[in-house]
């Protein structure tokens, strides 16, 4: 399956990626690790004596975009390693046993022995959020603590779907500047500030809308947990959610984190981009949390 639905929306992707990228405003190395499934693109800041601290970004998206405004002071405690999922719209490339048989606690088991990572700390964003969850239920040996943000524990695929296209649609589908901002405003609430006043970051957001093909994240199904499997990782998980949050603040999403004890903060006007939206207040909670 193509990714991008034209070699020119690809170049300019990753010409935008690499302007992002300049602007995290911190040292940064990009390493290619070979899985099974292809070569993943990783994004490593600050020292590598520091804890490690791995983070997922969503769907759509890649770590470049992602974690623009958290990049700078997370390195500052941690051994910042920023994973570019394979088959997103970053520069991890998939082979054909991608499409075929991917799994993606298999990818990042591999991941995990190339960088030479034994336990690690996790942050994610929106489907980063899922991810984070799903590896430490799998492999609870392996990960210290998770910060799920923008996240959800669904109760079935339909949830997941139709929270999805309420949020997107109809507006991805027609992403003219005026949708594109339309879209933003209806997923970041009143801080789209954050994008709006960023022409390059706005900018990228557009190219990702017109020329990323999001069939090809396909391959990362989400898994419906029963509660039992949630409860083992209750202790190391915190989730923080915004209050205009269409995709993950709702009454059944809600009720589950309290059912199954799971550790959460609502956070008052902030969206789905709500690293993006409040940097500083995520800044606290990633460090308080899993120091």
């Amino acid at each position: 399956m193509k990714r991008y639905k034209s070699e020119e929306g690809r170049r300019l992707i990753h010409e935008s990626y690499d302007r992002l990228l300049n602007g995290w405003n911190v040292p940064y190395k990009e390493v290619d690790v070979s899985t099974q499934y292809g070569i993943t693109h990783i994004i490593t800041a600050g020292n590598p004596e520091n804890p490690p601290l791995l983070l997922f970004h969503g769907t759509g998206d890649h770590s470049a975009l992602m974690w623009i405004y958290n990049a700078r002071e997370l390195s500052a405690s941690y051994y910042v390693i920023a994973v570019d999922h394979i088959g997103g719209s970053g520069k991890s490339e998939p082979n054909a046993n991608y499409d075929r048989a991917f799994n993606q606690v298999k990818w990042l088991d591999e991941i995990f022995e190339v960088m030479k990572l034994e336990s690690v700390y996790i942050a994610g964003v929106s489907y980063g959020a899922y991810l984070a969850y799903h590896y430490a239920i799998a492999r609870p040996e392996k990960v210290r603590k998770i910060v799920c943000m923008a996240g959800r524990i669904p109760g079935s695929q339909l949830e997941v779907m139709s929270k999805m296209m309420r949020a997107f649609l109809p507006e991805a589908m027609f992403p003219s500047e005026q949708n594109v901002r339309k879209l933003l405003r209806k997923l970041c609430g009143a801080s789209a500030d954050a994008f709006e006043k960023n022409p390059d970051l706005l900018q990228h957001w557009t190219y990702l809308l017109k020329y990323f093909n999001n069939r090809s994240m396909m391959k990362h199904a989400i898994t419906i947990y029963p509660q039992d499997a949630i409860q083992t990782i209750r202790d190391k998980s915190l989730f923080l959610i915004g209050d205009q949050d269409m995709l993950s603040y709702y009454p059944k999403s809600l009720a589950r984190l309290r059912e199954y004890g799971i550790n959460h903060r609502i956070v008052k006007n902030a969206g789905h981009a709500i690293n993006h939206e409040m940097p500083e207040l995520i800044h606290e909670e990633i460090v308080g949390f899993c120091r």
